[in-house]
């Protein structure tokens, strides 16, 4: 498996410039746990074109789609496994202008025709919000009111509890002093990414320590981050409790590094790490990052637990033509949860309507609902298409144990 497609690579950038001293709030859509917003381009013939970024304070390289390099009019270099280019000199986000000039690369996917405009499959984006961008702002993302502001450092006024960071100096990445089962670590603070992930050995002994703890194998939901063919062997489990900073997070969905990645990982992160934790963590809160004190807040806005892992058992890849390939069949209670479909088959519609060209997050969102509700699943393989019924399944249950409960009993 290649690291680059789990964090789409990093590469250090130099400290950009303000251009506008006004802050800005704009409207996010929530897209598989991604932060997903408007942002305006300024063409070369002077015309404005409206695209999506994604804002993604995990990685610290800028993404253009192929699309956006051709309406800007960049000079694109290529090799036979990427491209790149110069970046545009800045985007707009509602009215504040944002420069990209210091940015010196800007990775443009290798892509078909079909997919030139998104940087990658399964995801609208089309240009990505990178920490070496974020960096030189206060940012305030708000799960709850799906609102994105950004404004010069010290202009906005944080709330709720608050912690000392560790910013790395060279791209912006975050590192949050958390603990588990009384073992202090550091953890990434990553809104980009779907769902949390653990260094494999952590992962490996809270596993073994915890039996009674739900776990599972294969990436369904959230953990279906890209549709990497190692997915289906993914292992996932619900970790009953992370101090994460001031935050004591409980039920905690989270995957199991790729142990191929995690030398990738810690090297760009820049000190000892032992994973990230992922939006789906972080929904119920207003998060805001104060990038010139180290300092992140964390604002409670609601309670409420997403049932993120209530769907049909299929792990999925998004292809360059807009399908999805099914790579693997969760098993629910040892057996497969859908019965009648196999790896390399495509999902073609759910109850009717088609997945073609969807996002990773819109598909879930059809595959999702009530435990125990039957969906009509039209599957194509070799050019032919038919219909299975699948049922929704309640996949990495909540913990609810004697182990859990006894602890409660002892605070």
């Amino acid at each position: 498996m290649r690291c680059g497609a789990l964090f789409i690579l990093v590469l250090g950038a130099a400290s950009l410039a303000q251009s506008s001293p006004k802050s800005v709030t704009v409207p996010i859509t929530l897209d598989h746990n991604r932060v997903i917003i408007n942002v305006d381009l300024t063409l070369p013939n002077g015309a404005t074109e409206r695209i999506r970024g994604w804002v993604d304070n995990g990685n610290s390289e800028l993404l253009l789609s192929r699309r956006v390099a051709t309406l800007m009019e960049l000079a694109v270099s290529c090799d036979d496994q990427a491209c790149s280019a110069p970046p545009p000199h800045e985007i707009t986000i509602g009215a504040m202008k944002v420069p990209l000039t210091a940015v010196k690369v800007a990775k443009v996917p290798l892509k078909p025709a079909a997919a030139a405009a998104v940087i990658a499959p399964g995801l609208s984006a089309e240009i990505n919000l990178p920490s070496t961008i974020l960096r030189n702002y206060d940012v305030l993302i708000s799960y709850p009111d799906h609102e994105l502001t950004l404004a010069p450092p010290g202009a906005l006024k944080f709330n709720g509890p608050k912690t000392k960071v560790v910013v790395n100096p060279a791209n912006g990445l975050i590192q949050i002093p958390s603990q588990i089962e009384k073992k202090k670590i550091n953890l990434s603070l990553d809104v980009g990414a779907s769902i949390s992930l653990l260094a494999p050995d952590l992962f490996d002994s809270l596993a073994a320590a915890h039996p009674t703890w739900p776990h599972m194998t294969g990436a369904v939901g959230s953990a279906n981050i890209w549709g990497l063919d190692s997915e289906p062997q993914w292992k996932l489990m619900r970790v009953d409790r992370i101090q994460y900073g001031p935050l004591f997070l409980t039920n905690v969905p989270v995957v199991e590094f790729p142990g191929d990645c995690m030398d990738f990982f810690e090297k760009r992160v820049g000190i000892p790490t032992e994973g990230l934790l992922g939006a789906d963590a972080l929904a119920n809160y207003r998060v805001g990052i104060d990038y010139a004190h180290s300092t992140v807040y964390f604002d409670i806005g609601r309670l409420f637990n997403f049932p993120e892992f209530d769907v049909i058992g299929l792990i999925l890849r998004p292809e360059d033509d807009g399908r999805f390939t099914i790579l693997g069949i969760a098993d629910y209670d040892g057996k497969p949860s859908v019965a009648g479909v196999q790896p390399g088959d495509h999902l073609a519609a759910v109850d009717g309507i088609p997945v073609h060209g969807n996002t990773m997050g819109q598909v879930w969102k059809m595959l999702g609902g009530e435990p125990g509700k039957e969906r009509r699943v039209t599957i194509e393989r070799d050019g032919k298409r038919f219909t299975v019924t699948a049922k929704v399944q309640h996949f990495l249950g909540d913990i609810d144990d004697d182990e859990s409960k006894e602890k409660a009993k002892k605070k």
